[in-house]
């Protein structure tokens, strides 16, 4: 039997050239549909995804770093699609996930946590994080209890689910785009996790000033570079 994930379409959106704020403000106006409507797909994959599509989320984002987001996802789905996310070894995943940079290590991850998460032979996610009331204590639980997940994939995988999204997600593009439209001064050199809470703070700060919340201004400095949003 096929493990059943949640579907997600790549939404395409033109790719936005301006570089001023009040064009920012024009272009998410314009996208507004399209991220209310992602928006609305995390939130579904917390209140009607199962145990078992919420750890495929936390599986996608142990395989995001340094890999594309859509082939992190195919990747997921071969799993899903084989039965393999719950039942396989870490060379049998490893085998499976050939897109994904770092494979091996990656592999390994999923099985740990993978572990951590069973009891009595079933996955349970939902019920451990839904015991946490503050969602920065909840990211730093999870940070330090899953291997292979730090800040940056805390908040994305927490965003994912739809119980994130005043989190930052701290990439390249995040970053660029931050310096950009002068919220942060300097792209810092090695991130930090004194540097990645200060830059989180400050684009919270930007988000409230112009009026455009964090979970939007993740995707639109997404969509506005790659030319779509997608998880």
């Amino acid at each position: 039997m096929k493990n059943k994930l949640i579907p997600i379409d790549f939404l395409k959106i033109p790719i936005d050239p301006s570089d001023t704020i009040e064009g920012l403000k024009e272009f998410w106006k314009k996208v507004l549909p399209l991220t209310s409507q992602r928006e609305k797909h995390f939130y579904n994959v917390w209140k009607n995804g199962t145990d078992e599509e919420i750890f495929a989320e936390l599986v996608f984002c142990l395989f995001t770093p340094q890999s594309k987001a859509v082939i992190c996802w195919a990747a997921v789905n071969a799993l899903a699609d084989k039965n393999m996310i719950f039942n396989s070894t870490m060379e049998d995943i490893a085998n499976t996930i050939s897109g994904v940079r770092f494979k091996h290590n990656k592999a390994k991850y999923v099985v740990e946590a993978r572990n951590f998460f069973t009891l009595n032979e079933k996955i349970k996610v939902k019920e451990k994080l839904a015991s946490f009331n503050d969602i920065y204590e909840l990211r730093e639980w999870i940070i330090a209890t899953i291997k292979g997940i730090a800040y940056k994939e805390a908040g994305h995988f927490l965003r994912n689910i739809g119980i994130g999204k005043d989190l930052a997600i701290l990439d390249r593009h995040i970053l660029r785009n931050l310096k950009l439209y002068g919220a942060i001064e300097e792209i810092p050199k090695t991130l930090t996790v004194k540097a990645y809470l200060d830059i989180e703070k400050k684009m919270q700060d930007f988000a409230k000033e112009i009026g455009i919340p964090v979970s939007h201004l993740d995707m639109l400095f997404w969509c506005k570079n790659t030319g779509g949003i997608f998880k």
